[in-house]
């Protein structure tokens, strides 16, 4: 492991943003990440805005509700909690703790008013739900009872880090970046105060962004692109995860013959025979060519993790599960995490 790959990103972070094209398993990632932070007692909150329900699958648990339910323990007696944020839900809580309009604001979710709201104002969407995500994040012990004292504010947080499951890096710049977003819709007035307080807490050293990807070329682009972006907006970019990575099934040299196309199909032959195999000539030519196609593979992927591993981010590998992702697995890869420094 390099020097950049052992530096630790999650020193004073307490929102970790992950994002990543579809198919990365950046839900997978996000559920590994909040076990390795809860290690050692931590309290965790999981965080999540699609509406997928994929910690309800990873963690084996019936559907998330818009409420804080715990998932599961961590090592050294921490604990995982997990929120699905729903677009709606969040608009009613809103509404009640701002102006006490919940009644009203049922009445327009009746009439479908939130839907058409949201539908022409995404940005409006946006706002709500990681407005519920950086709301975890700042909550004190006991604020409800000491709201505006000294008190309040020396009292410790109700979550050590809030894991939000975010969106493709493909729109990952523009679903955080929510003051552009509301800008035509509220240059002033509670909705532009709370969408600046929302964007406060993104901003700050206390967020960080982190991409999955895959070693692969369409994965690996993506999550390029999304970390020029969140640059150039000014966001805090974490780790550069690198999810489902295969080890070579062979040595370096056979690998280098093999991906050139010198493979030495007689003596997998003989081989074949010592082993009084059925037809060794036919399995040896089978044998080959899947040799090949594995070492070109494996030389493909040396390529892309270069390519990769320029980029000025720490950069995380994980393993691919030989077996799927079950609960046992997600603790093994949020162990491959705290070893790698990323909690």
């Amino acid at each position: 492991m390099s020097a950049r790959e052992s530096e630790g990103d999650g020193a004073g972070v307490r929102l970790h943003v992950v994002t990543g094209k579809g198919g990365t398993g950046k839900t997978t990632v996000a559920a590994s990440l909040a076990l390795a932070l809860a290690s050692g007692g931590g309290r965790v909150l999981l965080v999540e805005v699609e509406g997928r329900q994929g910690f309800a699958q990873l963690f084996g648990c019936p559907p998330l509700p818009y409420e804080e339910r715990k998932v599961a323990d961590a090592p050294g007696g921490g604990e995982v909690l997990a929120l699905a944020v729903d677009a709606e839900a969040a608009l009613m809580e809103y509404l009640e703790l701002f102006y006490g309009m919940r009644r009203a604001g049922t009445i327009l979710s009746r009439f479908g008013a939130v839907d058409f709201a949201t539908t022409i104002a995404p940005g409006l969407r946006d706002v709500l739900v990681t407005g519920k995500a950086t709301e975890a994040v700042r909550r004190r012990a006991g604020a409800d009872r000491r709201r505006g004292t000294r008190e309040a504010a020396r009292a410790p947080f109700v979550y050590d880090a809030v894991v939000m499951d975010a969106p493709p890096t493909g729109r990952i710049a523009q679903f955080l970046n929510v003051n552009s977003e509301v800008a035509g819709l509220a240059r002033v007035g509670p909705i532009r105060n709370h969408a600046d307080k929302v964007m406060e807490t993104i901003r700050s050293p206390e967020t960080a962004v982190h991409c999955v990807s895959l070693l692969e070329e369409m994965p690996a682009q993506e999550s390029l692109d999304g970390i020029a972006e969140l640059t150039e907006i000014g966001l805090n970019v974490g780790s550069l995860v690198v999810n489902m990575v295969r080890e070579p099934l062979f040595d370096a040299r056979t690998l280098e013959a093999a991906a050139a196309g010198e493979l030495d199909t007689e003596v997998l032959t003989r081989g074949l025979k010592a082993a009084m195999l059925d037809q060794p000539e036919e399995r040896s030519r089978q044998l080959a060519t899947e040799i090949v196609e594995h070492a070109r593979r494996v030389q493909a992927e040396t390529k892309i993790r270069r390519w990769l591993s320029a980029v000025e981010h720490p950069m995380r590998e994980l393993p691919l599960t030989s077996d799927g992702i079950t609960v046992e697995s997600l603790y093994e890869l949020a162990g491959r995490l705290r070893e790698q420094g990323m909690a």
